[in-house]
């Protein structure tokens, strides 16, 4: 064997023998998406829920000095606790979030999503695990004062959202924005005449304008609210479905309802989670 192959040799097994000592040390860190027993929900990051919510859509999910909150991203934090993992809230846009979770940019959407037959198209639900109402806000003085006054004027709606599908197939003109803060400046600015929300956030918003803007009115809508996870990702969904019925069991779930919808009556017939679980007293 020639010096020169002998050299090439050693440093071909030095290079070996440091890979597998960088291997050693990267502990549980090293395990790829594609891991099963390290990674079983499939997630980009083993151990982390990367989640694509909103920043502006309070009480239902918001940002709040730099954190990331509001009642549906810290149900998700609950769920995720009884699962072993944290969560990564990253925001996005409304329009755009359950594309994302399709391609895999996010492993949950967290939003208040509504379930619809049309959005199982795109992605899966977990259980339900809040109800919710169509609100509708005006400007102060406006003559529009319910759901029946809105032919022939200009609705604001965020585009995608269950408001947007009520605008279309109730016949409305729509103005389609792509977030809660342009919805409400299409009011302030009076090119809209009424923006459609979630009740809870047009009643919120109403509350901060110092009566600039009024909630006139609100209407059950059917089918309730759930997280959004891949199709293909069957594990996740089950598990948080798991944690879902754990959070509600402990408390976990009417304590955060009254925290952040505080007076707001739970309909008789809704039952969060898969139903088969008692609501526990909120601690």
């Amino acid at each position: 064997m020639s010096p020169s192959t002998r050299t090439r040799l050693l440093a071909a097994s030095a290079a070996a023998v440091a890979a597998l000592a960088l291997t050693a040390c990267g502990g549980g860190s090293s395990a790829s998406p594609q891991d099963k027993e390290a990674n079983p929900y499939g997630l980009q990051q083993p151990g982390v829920l990367r989640t694509g919510t909103l920043t502006d859509a309070p009480p239902n999910v918001y940002l709040k000095d730099g954190q990331y909150t509001g009642f549906d991203n810290d149900l998700l934090v609950a769920v995720a606790a009884k699962l072993g993992l944290k969560v990564e809230f990253v925001g996005t846009e409304f329009s755009s979030l359950l594309a994302q979770v399709k391609t895999g940019k996010f492993d949950v959407g967290s939003s208040s999503i509504s379930i619809t037959d049309a959005r199982k198209k795109t992605v899966a639900f977990t259980n339900k695990y809040d109800f919710g109402f169509l609100g509708l806000d005006v400007p102060k003085g406006s003559a529009i004062k319910g759901f029946d006054d809105l032919k022939g004027k200009r609705v604001a709606v965020v585009q995608g959202t269950v408001q947007d599908d009520y605008a279309t197939t109730s016949g409305l003109n729509p103005v389609r924005v792509p977030d809660y803060n342009a919805a409400l400046n299409q009011l302030k600015s009076g090119t809209a005449d009424a923006w459609i929300t979630p009740a809870e956030i047009g009643e919120k918003t109403a509350g901060d304008s110092g009566g600039k803007v009024v909630a006139v009115a609100k209407q059950l809508q059917p089918g309730g609210m759930a997280f959004a996870v891949a199709q293909r990702n069957d594990a996740l969904r089950e598990a948080i479905d798991k944690g879902l019925d754990e959070v509600v069991a402990d408390g976990t779930w009417a304590r955060l309802q009254k925290q952040y919808y505080p007076g707001r009556e739970v309909p008789a017939d809704f039952k969060p989670g898969s139903g088969k679980v008692a609501i526990g007293a909120a601690k």
